[in-house]
């Protein structure tokens, strides 16, 4: 579903006031960062992010991702899933950071960010709450805690009320709808063999589903202890002020001065991510374009159809569109 009107859409050059949308974990393109670090307007921006990073790596014991990712033969992506523990969050985080900066040189700061689970640590660094390294030494410290988080992640093609019935229908009450995308697409959280009866029964219901490459489970009531930990390790970085407004899918609004961010963070573990709810929130900001801040182009598609009804706002995910003008 578009969101841009039927007729010819607002130059670029008329795109004064931008949001950005950083998406969780699951849409990662190895490809699309190594195509980036190649391209003129957005090259600069992923050496430098990669830079800060790697001093983070290599204080974690990592090897530096930057020569890796960036390099002639950059890894797979099931060889990046398979390197140390914190690699791909790293890698995440930082493309998400790069494609924000590069965005912000050329089309100026935005005037409020969206963060979606993991992508909420990108979204705060993107506000001025944590610089560039510290945000990195967040993620890794998030890497580490999902890795004692058992179970696994399941996409489903059908509403959230849709997919509460089919974790019903499977007799899965260990199983939770974890991320609501929009009116077509949600996410489950719980035990592999829970998600292996909703599959069943939700492909028996002619509605598609798609395990996640992703070795843990997020979003659920169990992973209080996990949620507990992580808040802790949050705790010992400097939070400042942030500069713009941080919409949290998990919170489901901006933060407030008076937010507990570590909790706030780290309820990320525990709660469900509505993602509906603060995007239209953020389109109470009047922007004139929402761009995705990361490599895949999954969360635009949400915006595009949770804000279908106000078709005059454009939304891009600049590295998955290949004539994006930089």
């Amino acid at each position: 579903m578009r969101t841009s009107p039927p007729h010819e859409p607002a130059p670029a050059s008329s795109w004064r006031r931008v949001i950005h949308l950083f998406p969780g974990q699951g849409d990662f393109s190895v490809g699309s960062l190594t195509l980036a670090a190649r391209v003129p307007g957005t090259g600069a921006a992923v050496r430098e992010v990669f830079e800060r990073i790697d001093e983070v790596a290599v204080e974690r014991g990592l090897r530096p991702l930057g020569p890796w990712l960036l390099g002639k033969q950059p890894p797979r992506g099931r060889e990046l899933a398979q390197a140390a523990t914190g690699s791909s969050q790293l890698a995440l985080y930082g493309a998400s950071v790069a494609v924000h900066q590069a965005l912000s040189t050329t089309y100026g700061a935005p005037a409020a960010v969206v963060g979606v689970s993991f992508g909420e640590i990108a979204a705060l660094t993107a506000a001025g709450v944590l610089t560039v390294r510290d945000g990195a030494r967040v993620a890794h410290d998030l890497a580490v805690v999902l890795a004692s988080c058992p179970g696994g992640l399941t996409l489903l093609r059908c509403a959230e009320q849709s997919a509460r019935r089919l974790l019903e229908r499977a007799g899965a009450p260990d199983a939770v709808v974890a991320v609501v995308n929009d009116d077509r697409s949600a996410v489950i959280a719980g035990p592999v063999p829970a998600l292996a009866r909703v599959e069943k029964v939700a492909d028996d219901a002619g509605v598609t589903t798609v395990r996640l490459r992703l070795p843990f489970s997020s979003h659920h009531p169990a992973l209080a202890g996990q949620s507990d930990v992580f808040a802790s390790s949050v705790r010992t970085y400097s939070l400042a002020e942030a500069r713009v407004p941080v919409y949290s899918a998990v919170a489901g609004r901006h933060y407030r001065p008076d937010d507990d961010l570590p909790r706030r963070l780290a309820d990320c573990l525990v709660r469900p991510a509505v993602v509906p709810t603060v995007l239209r929130q953020a389109a109470m900001h009047r922007p004139d374009v929402f761009f995705e801040a990361g490599t895949g182009d999954a969360l635009a598609s949400s915006a595009r159809t949770v804000l279908s009804t106000n078709p005059a706002v454009p939304v891009h995910a600049p590295l998955a569109e290949p004539d994006f003008p930089w």
